[in-house]
């Protein structure tokens, strides 16, 4: 891993749960991560109920565009996070990867949404210290 390790979360529409755990990763990790999210087929805006529930934990997601998943995304990060997004991320030999399983809020009451993010959060805090033991 490069000093800077750089971690990617996927979905399917990048509006939800990809935004959501890169708001934390960010947050988090006082940018000693880099953050990239990606979705195999990109709405074209972030779930206003997702933005709700990060703007609830102090974290501001709303301007965020979602992006399209490309293979120079996945190649160029150290750890690729899955959620529910299937086979359509490709696979390089070395890379770690894991996939969450996570309900996609989208549709989704507030109330709803709330459980989601908090098991995000949950996990980013696992993974980051795993990355970077100092800030566990």
């Amino acid at each position: 891993m490069t000093t800077t390790p750089s971690v990617l979360f996927v979905c399917v529409h990048n509006a939800g749960r990809s935004q959501m755990a890169a708001g934390y990763m960010s947050a988090l990790s006082g940018g000693r991560v880099e953050v990239l999210s990606a979705g195999s087929e990109p709405k074209d805006q972030i779930n206003p109920i997702a933005v709700q529930a990060m703007a609830e934990e102090g974290i501001d997601i709303a301007d965020n565009v979602p992006k399209i998943l490309t293979t120079d995304a996945v190649r160029d990060s150290d750890v690729v996070i899955t959620m529910g997004c299937g086979d359509t991320c490709p696979i390089f030999p070395g890379k770690r990867y894991e996939d969450w399983e996570l309900d996609d809020p989208a549709g989704q009451s507030i109330e709803a949404v709330r459980p989601i993010r908090d098991d995000i959060k949950a996990r980013i805090r696992t993974l980051l210290g795993e990355l970077l033991p100092d800030l566990a």
